[in-house]
């Protein structure tokens, strides 16, 4: 073994006493990002009604064909456990996890969605007392908290929780306070250069406001919850939350909710929406995007990604006003 002079070693030695007094974050990480394919599918609204469980079936059967390393469920997994009766929210609840069977042991993370809120409307007639009320029910289900992260193959995961109750049980899109700290420690304890991949269920950033349908049933709720303080379309603290994402190298940002396949790009960071397995609440396309999924490639550090169809025809079609006319998918 070459022997060190005085000098070499000092140095050395003062190299390693630097690198150890490093915050966690500044330390580049040891493993070097691999390969993985994620499918993102969202939006399920599984139901008995329309034949839903049936399509939400056949797009986990094509996903599975794809053979992911991994999904994530991006919310709304069944319509609605927020204001329909105990009985029905239960058997819903129960029905989507005999669903997600079809997956056949390919591991799932959940994301909970505005429909996801056990007994959230008074309507529902559960009490705020129920064991299952609000987020009770997704976390008792799925085994996890409503906002989590975790590695894969030299990945970082972060799944938020953007859903929030207010004291009228109304649902208001925040990353609530308690989160955001969460999240900035999380991303500071992650190694510096570490490929960070965020999932939503309400989009951070969308165009979707801008070509909306005036007289859609979305579009109208979220101009109601504007006039009520409350946020429906898009995150309200939206740019709180993103600059929690400064200085970290986050590549991709998967979002559900608006139903619709649309990547906005800001600082460079896309900002994917997907489509939903459900499509229009299962009457169709909606706002021009079939029923369908994302999948996500992840390789050496980099994402692509791309939008799956899965060959659904429902059974009650509506009119899709952002489908040209003579559209075969229309």
């Amino acid at each position: 073994m070459p022997c060190l002079n005085r000098r070499s070693f000092l140095s050395l030695s003062a190299f390693a006493a630097a690198a150890h007094a490093l915050p966690v974050a500044a330390q580049p990480s040891a493993i070097r990002p691999g390969s993985l394919r994620v499918v993102f599918f969202t939006d399920t609204h599984n139901e008995p009604e329309l034949r839903a469980n049936e399509g939400t079936t056949l797009a986990l059967q094509k996903i599975r064909s794809l053979k992911p390393d991994f999904c994530i469920q991006g919310g709304d997994h069944a319509f609605d456990l927020a204001a329909v009766p105990r009985d029905r929210a239960v058997m819903l609840l129960n029905l989507y996890g005999q669903t997600e069977h079809a997956l056949d042991g390919i591991p799932i993370k959940h994301v909970i969605g505005n429909h996801d809120i056990f007994g959230r409307s008074p309507d529902s007639g559960i009490s705020t007392s129920d064991p299952l009320y609000g987020k009770k029910a997704f976390e008792q289900h799925f085994g996890s908290k409503t906002y989590q992260s975790f590695d894969r193959a030299g990945y970082h995961f972060v799944l938020l929780d953007s859903i929030q109750i207010t004291p009228e049980r109304e649902f208001d899109a925040m990353i609530d306070p308690g989160q955001i700290a969460w999240l900035k420690q999380d991303l500071a304890a992650t190694p510096a250069g570490t490929p960070v991949i965020v999932a939503s269920h309400v989009p951070l950033v969308s165009a979707a406001p801008q070509y909306s349908p005036p007289d859609d049933k979305a579009a109208k709720a979220a101009q109601y919850q504007a006039l009520t303080n409350l946020h429906g379309l898009l995150v309200g603290n939206a740019r709180e939350t993103i600059d929690c994402f400064e200085g970290h190298n986050v590549i991709a940002v998967l979002q559900g909710h608006t139903h619709i396949n649309e990547t906005v790009f800001w600082r460079d960071t896309p900002y994917i929406t997907s489509g939903a397995v459900c499509g229009n609440w299962w009457h169709g396309s909606r706002w021009g995007t079939p029923e369908g999924f994302t999948v996500l490639e992840l390789s050496n550090g980099t994402a692509h990604w791309h939008y799956e169809t899965y060959g659904w025809k429902s059974v009650a079609p509506t009119a899709d006003p952002l489908r040209p006319m003579g559209d075969p998918h229309a």
